[in-house]
């Protein structure tokens, strides 16, 4: 593969500062005994806090440890790896119940900041009953963070339209997943979320505590859904926002995000159509979209190269994607198309422009991602089954059925070292989904609310957002949220909530 290629592709490249191995020293017996042979020391290690050395983190009044957990927990007495928390304190140690951990999502998010966005989320009377917890999962962020030697910001892109542009991509997933397993395979194929469910639950342990409370989004609800199914014996109260259906992940939730997000576009065009004025994509839904189509052909023919950005008909339907799953950022998506219209056709354009408005809402670390998603769960091998696939849904999801169907690392990655988790149990949980979500489709949040058979589900009408749990959305949301959190109070039944008026953007 061409070198100068590679640079194309590459649209940025994170660098994450170590964390520093913290020692393990003696703590109070596990609140339970029910330890894993062998892991004792690792149940019984004493945090020891230190400044985060984050603006962020620091200003919110966070601290910061590692939790030292094995590499591979059949063999606890060799490699281990230090996994970064942050901890934001109880606000009343006399109402304290205990910890709640998070994940953002990804999988590949860090996590060590997320606590400090969530806390405004939860009522006072939430917060100063939780030591609120964040975390980098192993292999991501500071925690022993696995580095691919392949710096593509994410691991997933549109195949394009013809049997050279698959081909490409062919290569490059075959080159990523070579360039991330090669430096270490034992510590690459052991950055799974059943071993991060585990971490979970020595930092439980590593608190005192008996029970784990958590929030998590996205990719955070399997990961959470695993933990119950792995240690409910430990699952206290858990919010899962944004589900995943665990049957079908990960190959079934990107082939879900098809159709989704080809609805997401035509709501978005809807709204870009009363705005031709501003941007001149047409005055209709169905113009703005035949815009959209001709922009994205113009840019496999005139793909676009500067400071090391790539526009081209594999990066464009990520760049919509992204964007796409909230309403909110509807302008800024409207910006990127302008710009992106306006470099296939040969105008000048600001590429650090571009490259800042879609920095945030893109996936900037392909390594851990590919690390847990492969190493979860293995995928066909045969790049023809993808390609077919493709093909299959091509006249029905122009834009992103060539995203969502197409061959990644995984393909070409080493077989798991355990089979994925099935999720079946009676833990209690609060599933929340948007009917129109992008991101993760609203019948896989239906499914993971069929497998656990405890759980009750909120429902967010009407409304195209990935995660609900938001500062001014939805009131109906929130208060089912934090009573849940604050009293243990499920909803007597599943929970149909509205947006709150003048949230999102209807104009």
């Amino acid at each position: 593969m061409p070198i100068t290629w590679i640079r194309w592709l590459v649209l940025g490249v994170i660098s994450v500062a170590a964390f520093a191995t913290l020692p393990m020293g003696p703590a109070s017996a596990d609140p339970v005994d029910d330890i894993p042979g062998g892991l004792e020391s690792f149940y019984h290690q004493q945090l020891d806090w230190q400044p985060c050395n984050d603006a962020v983190l620091d200003g919110a009044g966070a601290q910061c440890a590692g939790v030292v957990v094995p590499l591979d927990y059949n063999r606890p007495d060799s490699r281990t790896l230090t996994v970064a928390i942050s901890r934001i304190p109880a606000t009343d140690p006399a109402q304290r119940r205990g910890i709640m951990l998070s994940n953002p999502g990804g999988p590949g998010g860090p996590g060590l900041s997320m606590m400090v966005d969530l806390q405004d989320r939860l009522t006072p009377d939430v917060r100063a009953r939780y030591d609120l917890i964040g975390m980098d999962p192993r292999g991501i962020g500071r925690s022993d963070r696995v580095n691919c030697a392949l710096p593509l910001p994410t691991m997933m892109f549109s195949a394009g339209f013809d049997t050279f542009g698959y081909a490409r991509d062919t290569t490059l997933a075959a080159a990523l997943a070579a360039s991330c397993v090669a430096p270490d395979p034992e510590k690459a194929r052991h950055i799974t979320t059943r071993n991060t469910a585990r971490d979970m639950d020595v930092i439980r342990s590593a608190f005192g505590e008996r029970k784990l409370n958590y929030y998590g989004g996205s990719y955070g609800t399997y990961l959470g859904a695993v933990y119950t199914q792995m240690f409910p014996q430990h699952s206290d109260r858990i919010v899962l926002d944004g589900a995943i259906d665990p049957d079908r992940y990960w190959i079934g939730t990107y082939q879900d995000m098809g159709a989704v997000n080809e609805a997401g576009l035509d709501d978005w065009a809807i709204w870009a159509a009363r705005h031709d004025a501003d941007y001149h994509f047409g005055s209709s839904g169905p113009q703005v979209r035949a815009f959209v189509e001709d922009m994205i052909r113009r840019a496999a023919t005139h793909p676009v190269i500067g400071n090391g950005y790539l526009i081209d008909e594999h990066t464009v339907p990520v760049m919509l994607m992204a964007m796409l799953s909230n309403p909110q950022k509807n302008t800024n998506l409207a910006e990127v198309v302008r710009i992106v219209a306006d470099a296939v056709s040969g105008l000048s354009v600001d590429m650090n422009q571009l490259k800042t408005k879609i920095s945030g809402p893109v996936s900037l670390d392909a390594s851990g991602m590919a690390a847990v998603m492969c190493g979860d769960k293995a995928a066909p091998r045969d790049p023809a089954w993808y390609r077919r696939n493709i093909e299959d849904v091509r006249a029905t999801q122009p834009v992103f059925g060539a995203f969502a169907n197409n061959i990644t690392a995984c393909a070409f990655w080493p077989d798991p070292i355990e089979p994925p988790t099935a999720v079946h149990n009676s833990t209690p949980a609060l599933i929340l989904h948007a009917t129109r979500d992008t991101r993760t489709a609203y019948q896989q949040g239906l499914a993971l609310h069929q497998d656990l058979t405890a759980s009750r589900m909120v429902t967010l009408a009407d409304t195209r957002v990935h995660g609900i749990l938001r500062a001014d959305l939805s009131q109906c949301v929130s208060d089912a949220v934090n009573t849940y959190f604050r009293d243990g109070t499920l909803p007597d039944a599943d929970l149909t909530c509205q947006p709150d008026p003048n949230d999102l953007p209807n104009d």
